[in-house]
Order: structure tokens, then C-alpha cells, then sequence
């Protein structure tokens, strides 16, 4: 017996599948966590279209098609603006934009990557910030308030590095003497 070719309805009936999964008529059910609702999976068009409400916490997978808002994600982030407001992400994180306005433990591979409270981790991307963290920051500039470990970009500027910056400007603001050098900056 032959598999039967996919109808043009095949598109719509996958569609219409995940919806219901996302309304919850098919999906376990979500426990309350921390600030929102525990789920395991949100797809956003742009909030607020999207399966999930923005309080809900994620704990799979999300899938941001322009702009996807949620709590925080645990798992992996895919979306052109991946964003959390609050609570601690951990995972993945990539796309264009990721902003994280809590805490983020991971990689987080964007264009820019913005994380507001404490960075534990990989950033790799044109633009990486964070308020305070620890790990590995890679890409044209680098931005932290307060940061352990190395950061290598064309220009990296801390208001306190306990670690090593590599780059063409290198500026560790807190540092007494040469708070600017070339190539190579360090305080420990």
C-alpha cells in the first residue's frame, strides 16, 4: 500500500493542531510557579497574538515568529525578539533581539543581546549587555555594569570587570590606573 500524497489541507489541519494544543484542550495540565503559569510550549505571532498569555512561564520550547513575551523560558527561545520580564531564563536563547529583563543562565545568540539582572553564561552577538553576570561575552561590543570573566569584541567597557577584556578599545571604568588600554585590559 502506497502512502497517500498530502492534500493542500494537510497545512491547515497541522495548524489547527497546534492550536489546540496551545489552547489546552490537548496539553496537560499547567501548574502555578514563581509569578505566571507554568506551560510547556508558546508559539507568538507578536503579543498579544499568541497561544499563551505573557505571564505564563515557559518551560520547553518557545517559538516567537515577530515578537514573543512571556515570564521566562526554560528550554529553548527561537524568535526574531525573544523577550522575558522576569524570573530566571535558562537555556537557549536565539534570534534577532534578546532581552531578558530577570535573570538568564545560558547562551543567548542574537544581533543584540540585553539581560537586565544576572548573566551566567555565553553571549555571542553584535551587541551584548548585561547589568551584572559571570562567563563569556563575544561580538562588536560588549557591555556589562559588573562582570567576571573575559569579554572579546572590538570594544568592551565594564563599570567593574574582575577578568580580562580583549579588543581594540577596552575600558574597565572602576580600574584607578589605565581604566583605558588597547588590545588587552584586565582587573582581578
Amino acid at each position: 500500500m502506497e502512502p497517500r500524497p498530502l492534500t493542500r489541507h494537510a497545512p491547515f489541519a497541522l495548524l489547527g493542531a497546534l492550536l489546540l494544543l496551545g489552547t489546552g484542550l490537548l496539553a496537560t495540565p499547567a501548574s502555578v510557579h514563581g509569578q505566571g503559569v507554568e506551560v510547556p510550549f508558546q508559539v507568538a505571532l507578536f503579543e498579544p497574538v499568541q497561544l499563551r498569555p505573557a505571564d505564563h512561564e515557559i518551560l520547553v520550547f518557545r517559538l516567537n515568529l515577530i515578537y514573543g513575551r512571556n515570564v521566562s523560558v526554560k528550554g529553548l527561545d527561537v524568535g526574531l525578539v525573544n523577550h522575558s520580564t522576569g524570573g530566571e531564563s535558562k537555556g537557549v536563547q536565539y534570534g534577532l533581539v534578546g532581552y531578558i529583563e530577570g535573570d538568564m543562565l545560558g547562551w543567548q545568540a542574537h544581533l543584540v543581546n540585553m539581560t537586565r539582572g544576572h548573566f551566567t553564561g555565553y553571549q555571542s552577538g553584535f551587541y551584548n549587555e548585561v547589568g551584572t553576570g559571570e562567563g563569556f561575552q563575544w561580538g562588536f561590543v560588549n557591555q556589562a555594569s559588573s562582570f567576571s570573566g573575559l569579554q572579546v569584541s572590538f570594544v568592551n567597557v565594564a563599570d567593574d570587570l574582575y577578568g580580562v577584556q580583549v579588543g581594540l578599545v577596552n575600558v574597565i571604568r572602576s580600574k584607578e590606573t589605565f581604566a583605558f588600554l588597547p588590545i588587552v585590559n584586565w582587573k582581578f
